[in-house]
């Protein structure tokens, strides 16, 4: 055990990462140059298309007489959860920072949450060759984040400089496991995936003890038992091996088809002689944002439902629950850890199950105190309580009705944003805009700035992102955690088509922004819906009265045409009964909005 060193690598997206394990990986000899591609720990499509990593891999490496188990994780902000996960597994971190663009938010986020877990840090500066590059202001930003003057290591992962140094210095400064050979067996699962043939594979840390094929594994929160068939390493490719004991990183394949048996987090131990207790797993994660799928087919529910649950078990950080509309028919509510993580979810469900998908505007979760009645629809009684009187409500279709609403919380995030000086004004004042409230700055060096401010979750989700990166052209970086729920003043607006609500496309929004995005989007649903045999009034509602309306006019024959002449009672006669046709299809008349109209509507930004 005094051999193995488990280690994570942790950074701000697009700072080299996924080159550095590469250049690990080739150097070290564990995957031959012949076979040796770029981006080779991320398997996934998605990921090699849009150059970020998804989900985290783990890889077993030879190193002189050294077993270094190394864990790829991903930078986004959305992904925080993975990279928390891979942290447990370890007893350090190389902390990785861009030299051409120094210290991002998430690189103080990663620091800080290593820091708490008591990790041993080694800050590593990446791509020092490049021209642009500035490695010492870099270490001295390091230095302030981390509170400490900790040398870094100088490396350029896409040439190979300074990668000998580097896993010496691992070797040498990252502490063995701690665990005993001797004890009952306890596992830690840290991840998990589905396999049509095999059932699903489990990766797992040994904390005590050891395993083997042919015992029986027993999983600690669900009591399921069953035989192990195999148990290996990864390499990165699964390799079979004799057995796992204390301290290792490795995969165990035990005939499980039943995908609901196997959790994230769980403690696994052998039947013949199981541990006394399970050990600490992962805090339960709590979804920021939520959003509806829904088949474009109906007859693609059932797929949808198994597709869920099988990339559910890779992806343990969304939450699912199945859901009905008026206007889409059967699906699912799903809870999400940001907007990048919806576009990957849905992204995945239509690859890698070939489903056609359609995802409703994204929303945060919200606590509402209400006068409680018995006219109420049943769904407003079962909704979850959040205490002190107040109901958890994830869905706009779930409000209760404007007058029996006492108060509504919204969820506030405490934002950090570091970025240039330059554009430090641009950001605060967006900040502002976006319903902001400063909290501190920080200066990281004389030519960056790291901005706290507490902000509400809905202004997020709409455009913030998108937002942020034109008032800093690019250069500022920001990373969040749940705070609090505050009280706000933000109704429910609902959209009415043809005099009838129409629940896709209900959304809540901040009373002072009511009436804006009111019109904004009748203007738009008027271009999309399209004509019909009768005039059709598009409007939006808050609080019971219509603050915006636009009107598509219905087509008209010209039933004139046939009159060459004549008296005009002969022509009004006409118009007259046109009009009363019109008014009598109007009254019976309904409205069939396209499925593209519901897709360009989530498309709209602010």
């Amino acid at each position: 055990m005094n051999k193995i060193r488990n280690f994570s690598i942790v950074a701000h997206i697009d700072h080299g990462k996924t080159t550095l394990s590469d250049r690990i990986l080739e150097d070290t000899g564990t995957v031959p140059r012949r076979k040796m591609t770029a981006q080779l720990l991320d398997g996934m499509d998605l990921e090699r298309e849009r150059g970020i990593t998804i989900k985290a891999k783990a890889v077993r490496i030879k190193y002189k007489d050294y077993i270094l188990n190394l864990i790829d994780t991903p930078g986004h902000v959305d992904f925080s959860y993975e990279v928390a996960r891979s942290l447990r597994a370890c007893e350090g971190v190389l902390l990785l920072v861009d030299a051409s663009q120094g210290v991002e938010a998430q690189t103080v986020a990663h620091a800080h949450l290593a820091q708490s877990l008591g990790l041993k840090i080694i800050p590593v500066i990446n791509k020092v060759d490049l021209n642009q590059s500035d490695a010492d202001i870099s270490e001295e930003q390091l230095w302030e984040v981390l509170k400490d003057p900790i040398t870094a290591e100088r490396v350029s992962a896409k040439t190979g400089l300074g990668i000998d140094h580097l896993l010496e210095r691992i070797v040498e400064d990252i502490p063995a496991p701690k665990g005993e050979v001797n004890a009952p067996a306890r596992a830690l699962i840290f991840d998990s995936y589905y396999d049509a043939f095999r059932g699903v594979i489990v990766y797992v840390r040994m904390i005590d003890g050891k395993i083997k094929a042919g015992q029986t594994l027993k999983l600690m929160a669900s009591g399921f038992s069953s035989k192990i068939e195999e148990v290996g390493i990864m390499t990165p490719k699964l390799e079979k091996c004799a057995g796992l004991q204390s301290g290792e990183v490795g995969y165990v394949i035990a005939g499980i088809k039943d995908i609901h048996q196997v959790q994230v987090g769980d403690t696994i131990t052998t039947a013949d002689n199981p541990a006394a207790e399970p050990l600490h797993g992962y805090s339960e994660v709590k979804p920021v944002v939520f959003a509806s799928i829904f088949p474009i087919e109906s007859t693609e529910y059932p797929l949808l439902r198994t597709a869920l649950e099988k990339l559910n078990l890779s992806d343990s950080s969304f939450s699912y629950q199945s859901e009905t509309s008026k206007a889409l028919g059967f699906g699912f509510r799903l809870g999400f850890m940001g907007l990048l993580h919806i576009e990957i979810v849905k992204e995945r469900l239509e690859r890698e199950f070939g489903l056609s998908l359609i995802a409703t505007s994204p929303n945060v979760i919200y606590q509402v105190k209400f006068i409680s009645r018995k006219t109420h629809p049943q769904e407003l009684a079962a909704l979850a309580d959040a205490g002190d009187g107040y109901k958890w409500i994830d869905n706009p279709a779930n409000f209760p009705p404007y007058g029996d609403i006492i108060d509504i919380k919204e969820p506030t995030i405490k934002i950090k944003i570091v970025t240039p000086i330059a554009y430090m004004d641009g950001v605060m004042t967006l900040l502002k805009e976006k319903r902001g409230t400063f909290i501190s700055l920080d200066h990281l060096s004389s030519q960056r700035v790291m901005i706290n401010y507490y902000m509400p979750m809905a202004e997020m989700v709409i455009d913030f992102y998108n937002k942020l990166k034109s008032v800093s052209k690019g250069y500022a970086s920001f990373d969040y955690e749940i705070d609090e729920y505050r009280s706000a003043d933000v109704v429910l607006m609902e959209i009415l088509i043809h005099g009838s609500p129409v629940d896709a496309l209900s959304v809540i929004t901040h009373k002072d922004k009511a009436v804006t995005r009111g019109r904004l989007l009748c203007e738009k649903l008027k271009e999309l819906i399209g004509r019909q045999q009768f005039e059709v009034a598009v409007q939006a509602r808050v609080n019971g009265k219509i603050i915006a309306r636009e009107t598509i006019p219905a087509y008209r024959k010209d039933v004139i045409a046939k009159c060459y002449g004549g008296d005009i009672t002969r022509k009004r006669k006409l118009l007259e009964k046109q009009k009363e046709g019109k008014k009598r299809m109007k009254s019976i008349g309904a409205v069939d909005i396209p499925q593209e109209a519901f897709i360009a509507m989530l498309k709209i930004e602010e």
